[in-house]
């Protein structure tokens, strides 16, 4: 199962009176009234911004002077075991009002939708009647909380059933057919006031999973590049000289991504992206980013026109960890994520997110950005640490030269987990894979925590290791093992990320 019980858009969205529902006000004065269950069931990708599957929704209500207005909404996925109905549903609902508590928004109302297309030979009215225990569920958990449930939907196969209204003629057993896409007076309205519906959450997901086609020459230029990169990666006299390989690399990559004329449809444009990255360059740039300080300086490309083309080369990154590198794909994963959160897109970044702790659970860069960004901090405060950075670093490339910038003690993202020695007692692992911290003295300010006072996420547990180090029933992977294979001596870390073991559920978070 996994967790969709954040917040999606803003918790100021539209108005309730008592049997209507105004879809609230955008930035073009834009009312949409809201009456019947059909118009309710039609307006739910638009309260979330995407098409839901394989869903229990519900939607918060707020009385304002007789009227009310659109809140939180939280999602969940549907439990595959029906003995988990019922801890999902207290979930869910639990989420969202306490959620919406913390905000001092209480809900009053909801609005619980149950999302799921057929199994092969099943019908619609078949979905229905499966999941009617769910929706009961969703409104006893509400209930529980003094949160009465106004509407329960069922959406599936193109029709939608109403739990509530026993009025045949209003809701049909067979249910009532969905409008087109895009055809209610609601899609106008949204269109005009620039609310995006961006289809499944399935085709976003797409766009970062690893190839299927191609794999093999893609999975050969990974094990050369291990071979190549590793060693240097690991050893203290090279491993800044990689780091300016890496983001050089990586800036001529978007530069040429910056080029490119639009084209229509995502999968055209990745399939385009795809195209201008070559393996060798997708490999060296993935091994690369295994470093956290790389990673972390590959992060200030967060904003204005740098954005958009980074967060294609990221994308285009996590499609090419392929096979044995799938843990890898927690980096670009990871930037990924950052940068739709930078730019505005709390639901690419959560998706994203989601993704890279399911390749590496551990991954604290991945953690902490993705618990902020479901509490709803703002990342201001992140990229402000990012521009301090990078025009200090950009101080000391112009007084140093370059060799200097690798050497600086850059700012580190995930800077809380315990850094800790080699444990051969040699030499300490590469700085941002696993580094000793600077000596801190009470008269120097820790200039390298993103997280300024107020806005920082709740702790999340100890870690005795460091994100993807080696430790205990962990296997460092195949481009560690060959570069460590071809070498003598003690043990060496592991870049971050490297860490076999099993990700959990995909989806939202």
């Amino acid at each position: 199962m996994t967790n969709h019980s954040e917040t999606t858009g803003s918790s100021e969205n539209g108005d309730l009176t008592r049997g209507a529902v105004p879809l609230g006000r955008s930035t073009h004065d834009t009312q949409v009234t809201l009456r019947t269950p059909a118009e309710l069931a039609d307006a739910l990708p638009y309260l979330l911004g995407y098409r839901p599957e394989d869903s229990m929704v519900l939607v918060a209500l707020h009385d304002r002077a007789g009227r009310g207005r659109f809140g939180g909404r939280a999602r969940l996925g549907i439990p595959s075991n029906k003995d988990d109905w019922e801890s999902a549903a207290r979930q869910l609902v639990q989420g969202l009002v306490t959620g919406g508590e913390r905000r001092g928004v209480r809900p009053e109302q909801m609005v619980a939708y149950v999302c799921q297309e057929p199994a092969p030979g099943e019908s619609g009215r078949d979905v229905m009647r499966r999941l009617m225990p769910l929706a009961q569920l969703l409104r006893t958990e509400c209930g529980r909380l003094d949160v009465p449930v106004i509407e329960a939907l069922c959406v599936s196969d193109g029709r939608f059933w109403s739990y509530c209204c026993p009025t045949e003629e209003c809701c049909p057993p067979d249910g009532s057919p969905m409008g087109l896409p895009g055809t209610s007076v609601l899609a106008a309205a949204a269109t005009y006031a620039g609310i995006q519906v961006r289809g499944s959450l399935r085709e976003l997901r797409a766009r970062l999973l690893p190839w299927e086609t191609g794999a093999v020459e893609q999975e050969i230029a990974l094990d050369s590049a291990g071979m190549a990169l590793v060693p240097r990666i690991l050893d203290d006299a090279f491993r800044a000289h990689v780091a300016e390989e890496t983001l050089a690399l990586a800036g001529r990559v978007i530069d040429r991504y910056a080029g490119t004329t639009p084209v229509s449809g995502t999968h055209q444009a990745d399939l385009r992206d795809d195209a201008l990255l070559s393996h060798d360059e997708a490999a060296t740039l993935i091994l690369g980013l295994q470093d956290r300080t790389t990673r972390d300086r590959a992060a200030a490309w967060m904003e204005g026109d740098e954005a958009g083309p980074a967060l294609r080369l990221w994308r285009a990154l996590a499609r090419r960890c392929v096979g044995p590198y799938g843990e890898h794909a927690a980096a670009p994963l990871t930037l990924a994520g950052w940068v739709a959160w930078s730019t505005g897109d709390d639901l690419e970044a959560r998706e994203a997110l989601a993704m890279a702790l399911g390749a590496d659970p551990d991954y604290l860069f991945a953690r902490l950005l993705h618990q902020a960004c479901n509490e709803g901090l703002d990342p201001e405060s992140i990229r402000r640490c990012l521009r301090r950075e990078r025009t200090e670093r950009t101080g000391r490339v112009s007084a140093d030269g370059p060799a200097a910038a690798g050497d600086a003690g850059p700012l580190h993202l995930d800077a809380d987990a315990d850094a800790d020695a080699d444990p051969a007692g040699g030499r300490a692992a590469a700085s941002g894979i696993r580094r000793r911290r600077r000596p801190r003295t009470a008269d120097t300010p820790d200039d390298r925590r993103p997280w300024p006072e107020g806005t920082r996420p709740r702790q999340v547990g100890s870690e005795h290791t460091r994100p993807g180090s080696s430790g205990p029933g962990r296997t460092r992977t195949r481009a560690t093992k060959k570069a460590e294979s071809s070498e003598t001596g003690g043990g060496r870390a592991t870049p971050e990320g490297r860490r076999s073991g099993s990700g959990r559920n995909e989806g939202d978070e």
